[in-house]
């Protein structure tokens, strides 16, 4: 019963944090317009950690990295953290808020790719089928846009940036499992905020001066706070301790809804449109995750 409890609780976190992910690609796109993608991928990073050390200070929690996990947490850290973060925020600067939350809404298929690979969970014909529609669908997405698509436009770099990032996303949640048996969510999420803090603020340095710092409004630097403390800080702890509790094909599931509440607040919040095209794109995406992550063991 206690451990019925433990994963009902926990499945209503990553519900939400389903809801917390699916409004952050509108609210980063918004401050996006007013703070280079360097810089905000920095402060939010900056919060995180903040928030982590505070958690674990309150708590008491203090921990020693064993010796043999220095660098493979490191590797992990700056894969997950640097890596990806800075997929995801160059990629959705350059797309729309809704385009990006449906292309990472694809994490589900690359998690379950990645299983089959690593021979972690294999797949079936049903979710063979799924990852086709997904990958049908993303194809959709990218090039039935308003613009032609070329190398050369912003829509399609950022689209194929977007989709390159949940691979890494997906790599770095399959190789977290094994540390979570050793460290605490909060514990882990603490080391990969740091780790995340310190080389994306190296790589922001630069670009600090690309901002005009005065002239950024409250609802901007609110958007650093939201997606800091929310949608990486809390969101971290959500989605470690998912995966520790009841693992990560099923933590991923919740991804499932991250690309239709991204996609509405997009349309809803920042005035995006879509194609016609693109829309039936995004259906047939969301299909094909939904049939991916819950299809039978059909061979």
């Amino acid at each position: 019963m206690a451990q019925l409890k433990k994963n009902l609780l926990t499945d209503l976190s990553l519900l939400f944090l389903a809801i917390i992910w699916g409004l952050n690609f509108t609210v980063i796109k918004a401050s996006l317009a007013e703070i280079d993608p360097y810089s905000f991928n920095s402060i939010r990073f900056v919060l995180a950690a903040l928030f982590m050390w505070t958690i674990i200070a309150k708590r008491k929690s203090w921990f020693k990295i064993d010796k043999k996990d220095l660098i493979p947490l490191l590797i992990l850290g700056l894969v997950g953290n640097l890596f990806y973060q800075w997929l995801f925020i160059i990629g959705i600067n350059l797309t729309l808020a809704a385009n990006a939350a449906v292309m990472l809404g694809t994490i589900p298929i690359w998690v379950a790719i990645s299983s089959h690979l690593f021979s972690l969970e294999m797949l079936n014909r049903l979710k063979t089928i799924g990852v086709f529609l997904a990958f049908t669908g993303v194809a959709i997405i990218i090039f039935f846009g308003k613009n032609p698509i070329s190398f050369g436009s912003d829509n399609f770099i950022g689209d194929l940036t977007i989709v390159f990032a949940a691979v890494v996303w997906a790599l770095y949640t399959i190789f977290s499992k094994k540390h979570l048996t050793r460290y605490t969510p909060l514990q882990y999420s603490a080391m990969m905020t740091s780790i995340g803090a310190v080389s994306l603020t190296a790589l922001a340095i630069p670009h600090f001066g690309d901002t005009e710092w005065s002239s950024v409004s409250y609802a901007a630097f609110g958007g650093a706070f939201f997606s800091g403390l929310l949608a990486i800080g809390l969101a971290y702890l959500i989605w470690n301790n998912g995966i520790k509790v009841v693992g990560a094909v099923r933590s991923s599931t919740y991804q499932n809804l991250v690309p239709v509440i991204g996609l509405v607040s997009g349309i809803v919040l920042l005035g995006e449109s879509l194609e016609l095209l693109q829309y039936i794109g995004a259906a047939i995406v969301i299909a094909g995750i939904l049939i991916t992550r819950h299809g039978g063991r059909i061979s």
